[in-house]
């Protein structure tokens, strides 16, 4: 049976209604074109470190989106990351989907995570206002928060449901089937989909190079980010 994907047609509707979220990179004509490879739902202490030493062996600056718990459980692992050059934002504290906080709860959430990164790789607090959602999942009430805190929000493009674990091949040919220049591709390193994301990410690699692809971080594709409350704050 064939494989078809709802998220083209689900993330064209959402692009509409949320396009103050970044979707995709821009593309510059006659550029080798890039994608950014993103993991979510880590750190993990059996699943990151395999695939910190597949992106270590590729050359490949990675995106992870980061759980709060995570972080706070695994402070060593989680400044590895920050030490090997891979850029880092928030996927809020645990892995509860946004819309069922109060605003003052999504906010604490918010901030606990961004100052257990600032505590584990010495930078201030404001330097991780880039998140993604758990599971997507936005309102229109959630956006308008997160705007007014001064937070980007970071969706994807290209998505290969690699959390039902269907396999590595298919999750790389499903990768392949969707990628296009300025491409987010969405992973999983945590504890649900995160067992194959080394070998995942492994083939995934030599062979988006092979379709002439280049990666890239978020942090070249996001502007300065702005602290809580709207107030500028530099990138450093």
């Amino acid at each position: 049976m064939t494989w078809i994907s709802p998220y083209p047609l689900l993330h064209h509707v959402l692009r509409l209604v949320f396009s103050e979220a970044l979707w995709s990179l821009s593309v510059i004509a006659g550029d080798r074109p890039q994608v950014a490879l993103t993991f979510d739902d880590g750190v993990h202490p059996q699943f990151t470190p395999p695939l910190l030493e597949v992106l270590a062996a590729e050359g490949v600056t990675a995106n992870f989106f980061l759980l709060g718990q995570q972080v706070a459980a695994y402070p060593e692992l989680t400044a590895q990351l920050w030490q090997q050059g891979h850029w880092l934002g928030l996927h809020g504290y645990r892995h509860r989907s946004f819309p069922r906080f109060t605003a003052t709860e999504l906010r604490l959430e918010l901030i606990k995570t961004q100052t257990l990164l600032a505590q584990v790789t010495g930078q201030t607090p404001q330097r991780f206002m880039a998140l993604r959602p758990p599971n997507g999942i936005m309102t229109p009430r959630v956006m308008t928060w997160l705007k007014a805190w001064g937070f980007r929000v970071v969706m994807w493009s290209v998505v290969s449901e690699d959390w039902r674990s269907p396999g590595i091949d298919t999750v790389v040919r499903r990768s392949l089937e969707q990628v296009h220049p300025g491409a987010i591709i969405v992973l999983h390193d945590g504890m649900i989909g995160g067992q194959d994301v080394a070998a995942i990410t492994a083939k995934l690699i030599p062979s988006l190079r092979d379709r002439g692809y280049d990666f890239t971080s978020l942090g070249l594709a996001l502007p300065p980010p702005r602290a809580l409350g709207g107030q500028d704050s530099a990138q450093g």
